[in-house]
C-alpha cells in the first residue's frame, strides 16, 4: 500500500518554522552551544573539567551539552568559546534581504 505524505519545506530555521519569538537569536544561541559542545568533546574534557575551566558548575555544562539553553545568553556562549581557545569574529554588514537577520558560522 502506498501512502502519500505532505512535504513542507522548512525555512532553514526550525525556531522560525515553529513560530517561536526571536527565532534568529534562538538559532544563533543553538549554533554557539553546539560549537561549545563540539569543542569540549574535541578536547576530550569531562563535564567537570569543562565546568572548572568555564567557571560554572557541572550541571550547567550538562544542560548546555543537552541543548537546554535557558540562562545561556549570546554573550555568555561567546565567552565560553573564547575560554575554550576559539577566536571569535563578529561581522556587521548591511542587510541583503527585507528583514535583518542574525547568522552564526561555526
Amino acid at each position: 500500500m502506498t501512502q502519500k505524505f505532505d512535504v513542507i519545506i522548512g525555512s532553514g530555521n526550525v525556531f522560525a518554522d515553529l513560530g517561536l519569538p526571536n527565532p534568529d537569536e534562538l538559532l544563533a544561541n543553538s549554533d554557539l552551544a553546539r560549537k561549545t559542545t563540539n569543542t569540549i568533546q574535541a578536547h576530550k574534557m569531562t563535564q567537570a573539567e569543562a565546568a572548572q575551566l568555564l567557571g560554572i558548575d557541572q550541571p550547567k555544562v550538562s544542560a548546555l551539552m543537552r541543548g537546554r539553553l535557558t540562562g545561556f545568553s549570546l554573550e555568555r556562549l561567546l565567552k565560553y568559546l573564547n575560554v575554550l581557545n576559539n577566536d571569535i569574529e563578529v561581522v556587521v554588514k548591511p542587510k541583503a534581504e527585507k528583514k535583518a537577520r542574525i547568522t552564526v558560522s561555526c
